[in-house]
């Protein structure tokens, strides 16, 4: 019999390997920033992110998606989504190895530098189940800026003990929060909440209305907002109360989306639902605010996540896949686009990594460390978030079919990516919120400034672009008009300073020459003539 199927020219699997020590940015970037404490526990999140077992589990978590059932079989109201097992594992390593609670009782001064570095690897091998994962990192500082919370719900959510299903929460061994702020006619103008709150003499608040997005809503608690007596109010709503009960929290049906298909997201309705009060009455948005810096750089995270596991895949199958009679990575155009995209990935990287820094400093008093992450983060949430995009379509591309295939992995990164960019303010939203830090705190412009000043003299053209910006923001011309533009020039000049300042001349070089001095074209693959494009693949090799 002839054989037909003879399988030549495949890329094979990559083989299980620590995704930490394999990356070469991330492991200088936590070098760079004092996190030597953090090392042994990011190889151990990075050796199991590299063994396939682990990625079946996030695939086979997107195939089987989550059920919702609002009834039992003899119709009682339950409200309840079932998952697939393999969500649960994830969810179940993500908690044990801290990804949602370590900082905020950790005494380490790494300790958020730690978590960020962990974020991004994890999310390599399933991005969808870090979404609770993230609320519970949000919410903690929330509840611990009332000191009349109970201080049980804050000791549940920091617990490393996955314990799912809806009981009483003083009985469990581990508690998740969920979030939902946004209404159908607001979004994120959340001041146009229509929801409301009522006292009741027990000091509890009877909440009614709808709220249009509600993720992981099996979470154990949820922080919302919704209007009391004297205005706009976040309030902690537990699902099941404490004599066992189960509130009332109507799960109306799950959002189908374009990506983030293992995550349930739903629509939910409160009917009398008991709600306690979190801050004071009216303050709903400024109690908020911590937690909403906490979700954006997530979004940052997980977005150079999906960058770092897409190149890697991108690489990989260049360095394996024979065409016109060599490996794609030999051909001048295919090194172009891989270093191209390297050089992405790497920035993006180091602002990752320096915005988790500025968390840990501010947190031990840097008033520095603070105003700078005021004013970088909505800059390296609206930039990075949508370079994440285009890089994960670029490396689906580098793959060709193979890359269009579910198989691969590649499209789930692809659906995956736009997510970051809309969750926690769409871009515009956080280009306002650039200037909104600049005008409520102009200390933050000085943290700005002072951090770009930290690479001055290392390139003439990165010079002369950051006097150009300065000029922008003193012009007070059409500001908001111009606020995007902005958002993009601080991102990319926050990369640049920290690329000149930490990583090889060949890096720094490329990326100024290619996004600085607007040498580049549009898409990748349009670096300039003289660009290393050896040394900068050989330090994204995803195997060495």
């Amino acid at each position: 019999m002839t054989e037909t199927h003879s399988v030549l020219n495949q890329t094979p699997p990559m083989p299980g390997r620590d995704v930490f020590s394999q990356d070469t940015a991330l492991r200088e970037a936590v070098a760079a920033f004092g996190g030597e404490s953090a090392v042994p526990g990011l190889s151990t999140v990075g050796q199991a992110a590299g063994e396939p077992i682990w990625r079946e589990r996030g695939l086979e978590a997107n195939r089987d998606l989550p059920r919702l059932q609002t009834h039992d079989r003899y119709g009682n109201r339950v409200d309840e989504v079932a998952f697939n097992p393999a969500w649960h594992e994830l969810m179940r390593f993500s908690v044990e190895h801290q990804l949602h609670a370590a900082p905020w009782a950790s005494t380490d001064k790494a300790a958020h530098l730690e978590r960020a570095g962990k974020f991004v690897i994890w999310t390599q091998v399933e991005p969808g189940h870090l979404c609770p994962i993230s609320m519970t990192y949000a919410a903690i500082p929330a509840l611990r800026s009332d000191p009349d919370v109970d201080t049980s719900w804050i000791d549940g959510l920091s617990a490393s003990s996955y314990d799912f299903g809806l009981s009483n929460p003083a009985e469990k061994a581990g508690l998740i929060a969920g979030m939902t702020m946004t209404e159908k006619q607001g979004g994120s103008d959340v001041r146009q909440n229509t929801t409301t709150a009522t006292r009741q003499s027990d000091g509890t608040y009877l909440i009614t209305g709808h709220k249009w997005f509600c993720s992981a809503p099996m979470s154990d608690v949820f922080l919302i907002l919704a209007q009391a007596p004297d205005g706009l109010t976040c309030f902690i709503i537990p699902r099941v109360l404490p004599d066992g009960t189960r509130n009332v929290f109507r799960i109306q049906r799950l959002k189908e989306k374009l990506g983030n298909k293992s995550n349930a997201s739903s629509e939910i309705e409160f009917a009398g639902t008991v709600g306690l009060r979190l801050g004071p009455e009216g303050r709903g948005v400024r109690t908020i605010v911590e937690m909403v810096s906490a979700t954006r750089l997530d979004t940052v995270l997980g977005a150079t996540g999906l960058m770092r596991g897409s190149l890697s895949q991108a690489i990989w199958h260049a360095e394996h896949r024979v065409a016109f009679g060599a490996p794609l990575i030999d051909k001048p155009l295919m090194r172009n686009v891989l270093a191209d995209l390297a050089l992405e990935t790497e920035a993006a990287t180091w602002l990752a990594m320096r915005l988790a820094s500025a968390v840990d400093a501010a947190e031990q008093g840097d008033e520095g460390a603070r105003l700078l992450r005021r004013i970088a983060l909505p800059a390296a949430k609206y930039y990075t978030t949508k370079r994440s995009i285009s890089v994960t379509a670029e490396a689906l591309e580098c793959l060709g079919g193979n890359g269009y295939a579910e198989e691969s992995g590649m499209p789930l990164n692809y659906r995956e990516a736009p997510v970051n960019s809309v969750w926690e303010g769409s871009g515009s939203v956080n280009a306002l919120d650039l200037l909104r830090a600049i005008t409520r705190e102009p200390a933050s412009l000085d943290a700005l400034i002072s951090e770009l000043g930290a690479a001055r003299g290392a390139s003439s053209e990165y010079d002369a672009a950051v006097e150009a910006l300065l000029g922008e923001f003193g012009d007070i011309t059409d500001l908001e008009y111009r606020a995007r533009r902005l958002a993009e020039r601080v991102a990319i000049l926050l990369q640049a300073s920290l690329l000149l300042r930490y990583s090889p001349s060949a890096v720094a070089d490329a990326f100024v020459a290619s996004r600085v001095a607007g040498d580049s074209g549009i898409h990748y693959g349009s670096l300039p003539r003289g660009v290393d494009t050896q040394e900068i693949i050989e330090r994204a090799r995803p195997v060495k």
